[in-house]
């Protein structure tokens, strides 16, 4: 198999470049500063207990590659930038391309199968930032990351035997699992409050005291009130700690920052546009079809999107902003 990995950054590049060293056929499709700072010298990856420079194969669009039989595509970029990703490969690439979702959120998949007739869910829990072009910081030990997958909406093929057969050789814990889509479900409930790392500053999250506790914690309930009511079942933190405690603790690169969420990167990195959309929105959009009220989810949504508007950076929004949203939202008139 040949494994194109659209969408280089922390996970992308760290899933390709480790997949290219255990003898993989891998291509990596990137942009801008960081395409060329790998065709000029490789991706740069850095890891607690190493430092490696990869000289993967590069290309800045899917129409530079000529596909085939055994070609399966990664996407990883994040979920605002799915749908032209999706374009892009119909266009070269035909409806039967094997694609996977290795995103945050569960909308990916949806929006893939609506067009494509091989998809894939990949659960992602790997502790990885991608700030400098050319250049991955992999902080989990001993392993990477968590990569378990399975066929949308349900079920194992060949393509995910395989898959996580070559995952696993590149050092990863990846399991073929025939509910992917429930753990998907499971992770996206830690991934709510990405946007308050971002917005309130990633010791804001990290800490998660006093008022950024509770809120996190309001959104985590009406998430789960929203699956109880569309009849959604999904992995619960406990298991999948429990397989994220087998795989990695997230430990220190020297001279390298540690960071904090996809969210959050975007932000530092000063991005046009961020995934709260397929975490919070997701959550806001169940409530909507179900009748579950989400006001904690929604206000953070819209407060990223205006700080997003404003141009703020990361850690400029305090939270007491975000509770008065939340409260506005939540009156009959909201």
């Amino acid at each position: 198999m040949r494994y194109i990995i659209y969408g280089a950054g922390g996970i992308g590049g760290g899933i390709g470049a480790l997949l290219h060293e255990a003898g993989c056929n891998v291509v990596l499709i990137a942009r801008g500063a960081h395409l060329d700072a790998m065709r000029s010298s490789g991706l740069l990856v850095r890891r607690p207990s190493s430092e490696t420079r990869v000289a993967v194969d590069t290309v800045s669009h899917p129409s530079e590659l000529t596909f085939g039989e055994g070609d399966v595509v990664i996407l990883t970029m994040k979920g605002q930038d799915t749908s032209g990703a999706l374009d892009d490969l119909e266009r070269v690439a035909g409806p039967e391309i094997p694609i996977v979702c290795g995103q945050n959120g569960v909308g990916n998949e949806r929006a893939a199968a609506r067009r494509f007739v091989n998809v894939h869910g990949m659960l992602v829990v790997m502790p990885a930032t991608f700030l400098v072009p050319g250049e991955v910081a992999l902080f989990g030990e001993p392993k990477p990351g968590l990569l378990d997958s399975g066929r949308f909406p349900h079920g194992v093929d060949d393509t995910v035997t395989q898959l996580c057969a070559d995952l696993t050789a590149a050092g990863f814990n990846a399991q073929p699992d025939p509910a992917v889509m429930r753990l998907k479900y499971g992770k996206l409930l830690d991934n709510l409050g990405n946007a308050v790392g971002a917005l309130c500053g990633e010791n804001a999250l990290r800490n998660a005291e006093g008022d950024v506790r509770d809120f996190i914690r309001r959104m985590r309930v009406e998430a789960t009130a929203c699956y109880a009511a569309a009849g959604i079942d999904y992995a619960t933190r406990r298991e999948i700690g429990a397989r994220r405690a087998e795989t990695f603790t997230a430990a220190d690169i020297p001279g390298v920052e540690r960071g904090g969420s996809s969210t959050w990167q975007s932000f530092r990195r000063g991005r046009p546009a961020i995934e709260t959309d397929w975490l919070n929105g997701e959550i806001a959009l169940i409530g909507l079809e179900t009748g579950v009220p989400t006001p904690a989810n929604r206000a953070l949504q819209l407060m990223a999107k205006r700080a997003l508007r404003a141009g703020l950076g990361d850690g400029q929004v305090p939270i007491d902003e975000i509770l008065k949203l939340e409260r506005e939202l939540s009156s009959p008139a909201g």
